[in-house]
């Protein structure tokens, strides 16, 4: 067994087109961003798990191998705790370890940091251990670890995470396909406001039992998706940008946006992006905006000056890896 510090990262993710819809067993298009999270995995020379987070205000945390997902978890540790509980039953292994976590990114932007740490402690934990994982069982382990904390979760933030790039994928990982290499041509704006997701799921789950016409929207947006697929394999970015804003409109239908995400898509639109809508679960976070390359920084300038925040990252970012 490998006794050598171990170090793992995974990147966060913006979503494309398809949220909402993939809650139900609908199509979606997600991209990694070069924002990452990176996962530690040392010895301690104890029977514990100690934990330290300081991007989540945890500086140290223990907990007792046999005593692992028992108890009230800490918000912060819920994920961590989990996929270590299910990593260390799957591996029979009874010995502790010190694993630290740090992260590019704030948690404030809804870039998927919880997906990003179980999947890089996924792989730290592998290596740690000397136990080689595929990608998919990687993905398995972590969306399970997920699956635990939340109840619920449509798995394509851990997609994202462990495989990287741009992919075109159903729930629950019945597909996961790279559709698209490289960066995107976008323009990626935060509101300054926090989304609540879980709660914006349930609303829509709730206006999805008493209202028939929600179906057909999921069906519109389904259709949509694969629409998208197509023109990402051809790199038409004009009818890219047409169907991000007809996402957008469905989206409205189900009042997931908010006047700060309405103002940030005006804007991009006005300012010459060829397409704009919300990205993920809605009622803050991030926009996007797909833009000619030349035409980036007009857009990005043009949502700074708006009360936005121009968030100058990459998309299709690689997936998880080792990190010296």
């Amino acid at each position: 067994m490998a006794k050598r510090k171990i170090v793992a990262s995974a990147p966060g993710k913006l979503m494309l087109f398809g949220e909402h819809a993939v809650v139900y067993g609908s199509p979606c298009i997600v991209t990694a961003v070069d924002q990452r999270v990176r996962v530690s995995v040392e010895p301690n020379g104890e029977g514990e798990i100690h934990v330290c987070s300081p991007n989540v205000g945890l500086d140290e945390y223990h907990k007792k191998i046999g005593s692992l997902g028992k108890d009230d978890l800490p918000k912060s540790m819920a994920f961590v705790e989990m996929l270590v509980k299910r990593f260390y039953e799957k591996y029979q292994i009874k010995e502790g370890i010190r694993i630290s976590t740090e992260s590019d990114f704030s948690t404030q932007f809804g870039f998927g940091s919880s997906a990003a740490v179980v999947s890089a402690l996924s792989k730290a934990l592998g290596g740690y251990w000397e136990i080689t994982m595929s990608k998919k069982e990687m993905f398995e382990l972590a969306y399970q670890a997920v699956l635990d904390v939340q109840g619920v979760g449509s798995g394509f933030d851990v997609a994202a995470s462990v495989y990287g790039g741009t992919i075109y994928y159903v729930t629950p990982g019945k597909v996961i396909e790279r559709i698209y290499t490289g960066d995107l041509p976008m323009a990626i704006g935060y509101t300054g406001v926090k989304a609540d997701t879980p709660t914006l799921v349930r609303q829509v789950a709730e206006l999805k039992r008493n209202e028939k016409w929600v179906e057909s929207v999921f069906g519109d947006i389904a259709s949509l998706v694969n629409e998208a697929k197509k023109y990402f394999s051809t790199k038409d970015f004009v009818q890219l940008g047409k169907l991000m804003d007809r996402n957008q409109e469905l989206l409205s239908t189900l009042n997931v946006s908010s006047k700060e995400l309405d103002l940030l898509i005006k804007v991009a639109r006005k300012s010459g992006a060829e397409g704009a809508k919300l990205s993920g679960a809605g009622g803050g976070d991030c926009m996007i905006a797909l833009v000619k390359d030349e035409g980036r920084a007009q857009v990005g300038e043009a949502l700074n000056q708006a009360g936005g925040v121009w968030m100058q990252v990459k998309t299709g970012a690689e997936g998880v890896r080792w990190e010296k």
